[in-house]
């Protein structure tokens, strides 16, 4: 953990929710920062190992805080301090949807010493919001990002890393969709998320050598991710 990581927990559906928050380094010197917009970042499999602090998830949002986003980043049910049991993605999906509303209440964030005085907290509700998620946190993802659009809220962009594709029933995703994939993932087969990807015209994004958790590659999922946002419209300077 460093000093732009804080935990915290709010309350939940079934309880606590037990969720790290990386701020942009900006932030610790400048409260009049203007935020980009807020990331949620979904860890891997609960029943695996996976939680909020797996390298793969802190790689994610520290890629994010660079781009000048606020990151959330929760622990799953029965992980950590968050309350509940494993519930196969159905209870995990209702947990980050409201996660996700928390995230956009300005009030919320008044429990969060360290944004306190930061101007970008006024205005959270408007602010864009980023999905993203590693290997079961990219499936439960996937289908996040297609319930708030069907709730008129929709998400900015959705990042899957180690997608689930072949292992978990993904729901369709955005053409803007950014897939991040290792060509040796003994996991998950990169053949598997082709399948997927093919039939949507979805591009796949390979990282040669790299197995499923990215060891020594964790760079190369910074690098696209901060390189796919290059050219994009930043709300902060329109």
């Amino acid at each position: 953990m460093n000093s732009r990581t804080k935990v915290i927990q709010i309350e939940g559906i079934v309880g606590a929710i037990e969720m790290s928050i990386d701020l942009p380094d900006e932030l610790k010197s400048d409260h009049a920062f203007v935020v980009r917009g807020l990331a949620l970042v979904a860890h891997p499999h609960p029943l695996m190992g996976g939680t909020m602090d797996n390298k793969v998830a802190q790689t994610m949002a520290r890629a994010f805080n660079q781009l000048g986003y606020v990151s959330v980043r929760p622990n799953f049910r029965g992980v950590g301090g968050t309350a509940g049991v494993h519930d196969e993605g159905v209870g995990e999906l209702e947990d980050l949807l409201h996660v996700t509303d928390w995230m956009r209440t300005p009030s919320s964030w008044a429990q969060f010493e360290a944004t306190t005085h930061q101007a970008w907290v006024s205005s959270s509700n408007t602010l864009p919001l980023v999905v993203s998620g590693f290997s079961f946190g990219s499936f439960v993802g996937s289908h996040l990002v297609q319930r708030l659009a069907d709730l008129g809220r929709s998400a900015e962009r959705l990042v899957m890393v180690g997608s689930a594709a072949g292992k978990w029933t993904l729901a369709p995703v955005p053409a803007d969709t950014i897939l991040i994939h290792g060509e040796l993932d003994e996991t998950i087969p990169l053949t598997n998320v082709f399948d997927w990807a093919r039939p949507q015209e979805l591009t796949v994004q390979v990282v040669p050598g790299a197995d499923h958790f990215f060891h020594r590659r964790l760079h190369c999922i910074r690098n696209i991710i901060t390189g796919a946002w290059l050219g994009m419209p930043d709300q902060r300077k329109q």
